[in-house]
């Protein structure tokens, strides 16, 4: 592929709205963009989000500029690669660090795309001229959940997830449920929850949910497959299905009747297609799930979203609900409730607005291929 050069970015905004778990609350985002640039001077362009503390997952933003600076960039740039499938093998001596492989890989297989002059989602059979948008609601009351819901009804949202403890879900969903019988919602514990609480999640069957995601454990398999033996609501697995072997433990446990995909949790584009190939043959459904991304992040899991095997709505916003400023043009816009995917375009399919990266930018460093 020819690379010439390779450029990090530290990016930075605040979010229109704090974003709230019982985990933690975000009030502003930090990302790594990466840029890959081949000697034709081409680029292609890869997001990495880890959060700034390590709530979500052992990765940081400090922890992900070191492993990319010190080890994933130089590795990169020392041998010429033919093909962004290289990467993975390439890589093999760095363990783990999975959202920084992920960043940098989006920018080769972006940039890969663009050399075949093809849409990145085509490339792995994506097909779909256009994906679902859902919404996810974080609010501490049902009063305040319905006030976030209402406007997103009139753009027709597909699925609305809605962030739960064990403190607060029964009067939180039953006032959802109550003011809409008919929404299609879900509940996301981000690990709330043990193996001891069976009892009390079986009491959120009452309210037809789609899915509860990520209920137990983040790092767990195996109670999650005794859980979901007791529900009526399918689990859907998403901290959890950290790789391919951790998918293919899953299914084998059924652990799950529904994955939620992250491109940065697994390590990139290379894992998400064998984990989606996984699932089909399994007849599991996937959908993608997000990160507070940026547009870059979101162009690459729209395209990935563009597979068959997603066949639920996505955490896929308008770009201005998280964002004053987005970092691609067009920005992305939700229209009856689906978002249309550039699949006549090459590579992520948008374009880079580089007035606001450089506004967002905090700090630039850059690596050439000597």
């Amino acid at each position: 592929m020819k690379i010439r050069s390779v450029t990090m970015r530290l990016v930075a905004s605040p979010l229109k709205v704090p974003f709230t778990t019982h985990l933690q609350q975000v009030s502003t985002r930090e990302a790594l963009i990466l840029e890959v640039m081949d000697t034709d001077g081409r680029i292609g362009y890869g997001e990495a989000d880890p959060f700034s503390s390590p709530w979500y997952s052992e990765e940081t933003i400090q922890t992900c500029r070191y492993v990319l600076r010190e080890f994933l960039i130089p590795i990169l740039l020392h041998v010429p690669i033919k093909h962004p499938e290289e990467l993975e093998q390439r890589w093999s001596a760095v363990r783990g660090n999975r959202m920084a492989k992920s960043g940098l890989a989006q920018a080769v297989w972006d940039l890969y795309a663009k050399q075949m002059n093809t849409y990145l989602g085509k490339l792995f059979g994506g097909r779909k001229a256009e994906v679902d948008a859902g919404a996810v609601i974080t609010a501490a009351t049902s009063e305040q959940a319905i006030r976030q819901i209402e406007p997103l009804l009139k753009k027709s949202y597909k699925r609305y997830k809605i962030k739960i403890s064990r403190e607060n879900d029964r009067p939180l969903l039953e006032g959802i449920r109550t003011a809409f019988p008919d929404l299609p919602i879900m509940a996301d514990a981000n690990s709330a929850y043990t193996i001891r609480d069976k009892d009390h999640l079986q009491e959120l069957d009452r309210y037809r949910l789609m899915m509860i995601e990520q209920p137990l454990a983040y790092n767990d398999l195996s109670e999650h497959a005794i859980l979901q033996k007791n529900l009526a609501t399918p689990i859907c697995l998403d901290e959890s299905i950290s790789s391919y072997a951790a998918a293919a433990s899953a299914v084998m446990l059924q652990s799950a009747k529904v994955v939620a995909l992250k491109m940065g949790r697994i390590g990139g584009w290379t894992q998400a297609a064998r984990i989606h190939k996984l699932c089909l043959q399994h007849s599991i459904p996937l959908w993608c799930g997000g990160m507070i991304e940026f547009g870059i992040a979101k162009a690459h899991n729209l395209a990935l979203a563009t597979l068959p095997g997603f066949t639920l709505p996505g955490d896929f916003y308008a770009s201005d609900h998280y964002w004053t400023c987005d970092l691609i043009s067009p920005k992305i816009t939700v229209d009856h409730g689906v978002i249309s995917v550039p699949k006549d375009r090459p590579g992520i399919g948008f374009s880079i607005d580089h007035d606001a990266l450089a506004h967002l930018t905090c700090d630039v460093q850059s690596f050439v291929h000597r």
